[in-house]
């Protein structure tokens, strides 16, 4: 027995040193291994299930101790998902930033720590950079550019961009795909929908698959940068009407599906609020056809607080008898204030917090809703809550901004499709002239807005407060 146990112990450690010098030798970094990466994910995922399961035993239901305790778990549990992300990379990033948005599906404790990601994406070194440009581009770095700042502009989990500068003398951004997601996004998405289904069996409650399907079919679009590119030349097109947006112009000589080149603009983030003030940028200026008319179609019910036509277009859209929880997530607003009209209901603190509360209460059927509507509105949702994030952080959430373009863009579009439908010239006069009424309505709505907001409103407010006072 005991030479058996040598014999073993010998094969064991010719078998580690071998590994060892051939993971060296092929410059392999442990945390590329699937079996390292899908470890580390499954070793997260029980311990935050087991602090779920086990964290409640001797705690009394909807109490303030359960609930303080509840907030607790799920505080150190985002914090082991954000650190699961920070070392797998890649993919979970960008899952983890895309979770960290659902300010209407997660608890505050989620959002909170998953938004940390936007700002700890991985950067590749220059290194790897030169790597990729020399198997894609078939030249050297020095070969193309005169110039290459080795500090990237940003960075994102998929990629990053650097500004340099081509023979000719043009400056141009590149965007370069990290070397390794390209082989490693299907795996960690395999590694993902295995889990994901373990947790769904341990909490029949929980029901992520609808996040994890729009990764499946949108990743492989998201890795391929010549997809990008048309879609930039597309988006140019559709709003050239617009002289103070510039879209960069695609290099496609120097374009492959890991790297993008496209001329350099100096800019800021949507989100950088002293950016924004250095440059006099004014903050609350900042589809497919069957969907785009039925979203056209509840957008305007909302407006128009006609809550007949907004449940008939929530059935449609596949929200079923979710409709009034449809209408609260697409607006970000409490059901008190869609029943009362969201372009007359104010936007205050208490009624956020009442949302984030019943987030976190109708989690369950919340996730059933997502699994229920079009794939296309998952998107809007998302820009949604982007575009809401960014009001938050320049703190002009209050003058519905968002809300009002979006309500403008959705009057206008109905107005269109409608009119392109109607072959009487009176009809299309009418049409035009509800159009315009809308647009009017929105318009005084938002001018009330503003007034409320400025100092001038408050003190015209406080005027006619008196003046009711002594009139009584």
């Amino acid at each position: 027995m005991a030479a058996r146990v040598r014999r073993l112990s010998a094969v064991t450690a010719v078998v580690l040193a071998s590994s060892g010098l051939y993971l060296h030798k092929k410059q392999l970094d442990i945390n590329d291994l699937s079996v390292v990466r899908f470890g580390r994910a499954a070793a997260t995922t029980f311990l935050i299930s087991y602090d779920y399961l086990t964290a409640f035993k001797h705690v009394k239901n909807d109490t303030e101790e359960y609930w303080e305790l509840k907030s607790k778990v799920h505080k150190r549990s985002a914090e082991r998902l954000r650190d699961l992300c920070c070392a797998n990379r890649g993919t979970f990033i960008k899952v983890g930033q895309h979770l960290g948005a659902l300010d209407y599906l997660l608890p505050p404790e989620y959002t909170s720590t998953l938004k940390i990601l936007h700002s700890r994406a991985p950067q590749s070194s220059m290194q790897e950079i030169r790597q990729v440009i020399r198997e894609d581009l078939g030249k050297e770095l020095s070969e193309i550019f005169v110039s290459f700042d080795e500090r990237p502009q940003g960075a994102a989990s998929l990629a990053q961009v650097h500004k340099a500068v081509l023979h000719d003398g043009r400056t141009v951004a590149v965007k370069v795909q990290h070397p390794k997601v390209q082989t490693q996004s299907s795996k960690d998405i395999l590694v993902m929908e295995v889990l994901v289904k373990a947790v769904h069996w341990l909490f029949p409650d929980f029901a992520f698959m609808w996040l994890l399907e729009e990764a499946k079919k949108n990743m492989p679009l998201e890795l391929d940068f010549l997809n990008e590119g048309r879609n930039a030349e597309k988006v140019a097109k559709m709003l050239s009407h617009f002289p103070f947006l510039k879209v960069p112009k695609i290099h496609w000589d120097l374009s492959t599906k890991r790297i993008l080149t496209m001329d350099f603009a100096d800019g800021g983030q949507v989100n950088d609020k002293e950016y924004i003030q250095k440059h006099g940028i004014n903050v609350n200026e900042v589809l497919q056809k069957d969907f785009r008319v039925e979203y056209c179609k509840l957008w305007q019910a909302l407006i128009n607080r006609d809550l007949k036509e907004m449940e008939q277009s929530s059935r449609r859209l596949g929200a079923g008898d979710l409709y009034p929880l449809f209408a609260c997530v697409l607006t970000g607003r409490s059901w008190t204030a869609v029943n009362s009209g969201i372009s007359s209901a104010p936007i205050t603190q208490s009624e956020d917090v009442e949302i984030r509360t019943n987030a976190a209460r109708y989690l369950p059927q919340i996730s059933e809703l997502l699994n229920r509507i079009p794939r296309q509105m998952l998107l809007l949702l998302k820009t949604n809550d982007l575009l809401r994030g960014i009001e938050s952080s320049l703190q002009t959430r209050a003058s519905s901004s968002s809300f009002i373009y979006m309500s403008r863009c959705c009057v206008r579009a109905l107005a269109r499709h409608k009119r392109s439908k109607c072959r009487s010239r009176l009809k299309r006069l009418h049409l035009s002239v509800c159009e315009q009424v809308t647009l009017w309505k929105l318009t005084v709505y938002q001018v009330c807005v503003w007034l409320r907001s400025c100092v001038l409103g408050q003190w015209l407010s406080a005027l006619f407060g008196l003046v009711h006072t002594t009139h009584t």
